[in-house]
């Protein structure tokens, strides 16, 4: 196993990209995921690529005026309609390449936003354009609140967390809702690919990137992001916490494609206990044990719905025949 690693490290490094798209110099809090996960997304999508991007953490820490982190084509656009502005964006390619004026290049157009963006504000203008069939790809980089403006919840905190509007005291424990699976709603507009990912797996996210890079219409990835600052973690743990939420069950790594559900990462045999991921964290601190079973039993719940997927579905091209 120690070889195998020894090696892994060698020959990693040969399967991305060496050209920084998202570079250093950026003003990202120590140990943000985010950023990791975005230089990731772009060694992935490669030069020939329009990114439409909405108000959130990664316009402010990248394009502080005069600078910017971005090496390819970006547009900054409102909270609600960075998947608007894509479709724009894919349209307007499209008029070009009938033109002939880009004839010789596929170039993708790439809408992106956190979470609130996406699951929240821009959830209408998410839905229309997917719905729409518009050549685009979606990437949510989900860090379970509004973290720009001061850790707000947003409709993807888990339960139990504890953020500015939704504060853990005598009345009350924190968020009192559950995560909303944005994943499915995507599964359920018929995509072709919809697929989940987090940057403490980079060659998982990377490899879903390209894939979705590579389909003609609508794609959603949605990507886990470590957030220390939002989270009251340390910042080293950036890593570690992604891992967690994998190993635990939190947030299972899968790709929906034509219908066919697959687990892209494996967790162990036994999944480790919840706690092991919320205990580093200063949002769940407060949660008493009865309060963590309940995550406990809802987390094995969804697990398990997942693993029934993955066992029944069928791609549409298996059930057309």
């Amino acid at each position: 196993m120690k070889a195998l690693v020894e090696n892994f490290d060698i020959f990693a490094p040969r399967l991305v990209d060496k050209e920084e798209y998202f570079c250093a110099g950026h003003r990202a809090c120590q140990g943000c995921g985010e950023a990791l996960a975005i230089r990731q997304m772009c060694k992935a999508l490669g030069k020939d690529t329009v990114i439409a991007n909405a108000t959130g953490c990664m316009e402010v820490i990248s394009t502080l005026y005069p600078t910017t982190a971005w090496k390819l084509p970006w547009i900054h656009v409102a909270f609600p309609n960075a998947a608007a502005v894509g479709s724009g964006v894919e349209a307007g390619l499209t008029a070009l390449r009938r033109k002939g004026k880009i004839a010789d290049r596929y170039v993708k157009t790439v809408a992106i936003g956190g979470d609130g963006g996406t699951a929240d504000i821009g959830l209408q203008a998410l839905s229309g354009a997917m719905e729409r069939g518009h050549d685009m790809l979606y990437v949510c980089f989900d860090n379970e609140a509004y973290m720009n403006t001061g850790i707000q919840r947003s409709s993807a905190t888990p339960f139990g967390a504890s953020t500015t509007t939704a504060p853990a005291g005598k009345a009350s424990f924190g968020n009192k809702t559950w995560k909303k699976n944005l994943p499915e709603i995507m599964v359920g507009h018929n995509l072709a690919y919809v697929a989940t990912a987090c940057h403490s797996y980079p060659l998982d996210f990377i490899e879903k990137v390209k894939k979705a890079r590579k389909i003609k219409g609508p794609t959603y990835i949605h990507c886990f992001s470590v957030c220390p600052t939002g989270w009251r973690a340390k910042s080293e743990e950036c890593i570690k916490l992604g891992r967690l939420a994998v190993e635990t069950g939190v947030f299972p790594l899968y790709e929906v494609e034509k219908g066919k559900y697959r687990m892209t990462i494996d967790p162990p045999e036994k999944l480790r206990p919840v706690e092991d991921y919320l205990k580093p964290q200063g949002r769940f601190r407060h949660l008493t044990p009865d309060q963590i079973k309940i995550i406990q039993d809802r987390v094995i719940l969804e697990y398990k719905k997942l693993q029934n997927k993955i066992k029944c579905s069928k791609s549409w091209d298996e059930l057309a025949k």
